[in-house]
């Protein structure tokens, strides 16, 4: 949390007090700084009040900013708008609002009233948000610019489902971002920039990628279930995987009901007696009867102890249930060399 060295409620109202009773009640309102009701009305609301237009009311608004700007309580304030501008351009000089805001202050009231002083001191610009980015203040256009067309790049390089270390993105962003300061290329600074974008955002593990991805944007047990998996990297019985979801997340998750959405899902495969893999990790889908269907297919004529060395890189089961399915004529026969093939 960022101190400043002034009130930003006893700013805002000096500001307002260079306007006529009507023209601050506008403010007030359109931007949310009355001590007790810190909501903020639209443009209708306040016309309704005044019966008058909402185009009216957005004139009211504009030129009572104007005034304010114009007045010697603004000059007298330079200060106060220096001290922000230099706190913008500490944290990266391009911050999304709802952080921005956040930096200064948890309280809504409060936070209304910083924006306010954004709103209207010089030094501050703001971009709406689109369908890239979200709503950002930032104090120079050029490099706002180049770090936003450096985020699209970087999006335009992620595969659909790709899963990236947070350590990773911000040395692939950076590889996008050229001509920057080298004051501004920290990893703080860089996930901050990373924050704008409404396209890449990271999962619950603190790992990076598009954020319509379901490893990224996680939504249900299945998600939180592939990214257990995958943090243990090797394969895991369904109730642990249950508890890692508890521990690690603080989601909780049924046993049974995490065992039959790894049944559901096809990023995961069965290896062993309650045991689940990745699809990702290369372990064929299906029973043993399958797997070994698939070895076969793939490798032509094997012999019984080199189809066994195979299968138990596929699945935990023991050699007897391997043969067990060999001798199933119905699948499986052997050739002249005594070697295994399909019927």
């Amino acid at each position: 949390m960022i101190k400043l060295s002034f009130q930003p409620k006893q700013i805002t109202k000096k500001l307002l007090s260079v306007l006529n009773e009507r023209s601050q009640d506008v403010l007030i309102q359109r931007y949310g700084l009355d001590a007790k009701n810190p909501s903020k009305s639209t443009l209708e609301a306040i016309g309704k009040k005044y019966k008058i237009t909402r185009e009216r009311v957005r004139q009211i608004e504009e030129h009572s900013l104007s005034t304010i700007r114009k007045s010697d309580n603004y000059t007298e304030f330079q200060k106060i708008f220096k001290e922000v501008q230099g706190v913008i351009g500490e944290i990266g000089g391009l911050v999304a609002e709802d952080e921005l805001l956040e930096e200064f202050s948890s309280s809504e009231s409060i936070q209304n009233h910083v924006h306010f002083l954004l709103v209207v001191g010089d030094p501050f610009f703001k971009k709406k948000e689109d369908s890239q980015f979200s709503h950002r203040w930032y104090l120079d256009e050029d490099l706002s610019t180049k770090v936003e067309n450096s985020i699209k790049n970087l999006y335009a390089s992620l595969g659909n489902d790709e899963i990236v270390p947070e350590s990773e993105i911000i040395q692939n962003f950076f590889e996008h971002l050229k001509e920057v300061s080298e004051d501004y290329k920290s990893e703080e600074i860089a996930k901050r920039w990373l924050r704008l974008s409404k396209k890449i955002t990271s999962n619950p593990l603190g790992e990076w990628g598009r954020a319509d991805s379901s490893n990224i944007n996680v939504k249900g047990i299945r998600d939180y279930a592939f990214l257990v998996i995958r943090k243990h990297g090797s394969p895991i019985h369904f109730k642990e995987v249950a508890e890692q979801i508890t521990d690690l997340f603080g989601k909780k998750a049924h046993v049974a009901t995490c065992h039959n959405e790894l049944i559901k899902d096809p990023r995961f495969v069965l290896v062993g007696r309650g045991l689940y893999a990745l699809t990702d990790w290369g372990y064929s889908t299906g029973v043993v009867r399958d797997v070994i269907k698939d070895i076969i297919q793939k490798n032509g004529p094997l012999t019984k102890e080199e189809i066994i060395d195979k299968v138990l890189k596929e699945r935990y089961v023991k050699e007897n249930t391997i043969m067990v399915n060999l001798q199933n004529s119905a699948d499986f026969i052997k050739d002249e060399e005594g070697k295994y093939i399909l019927s």
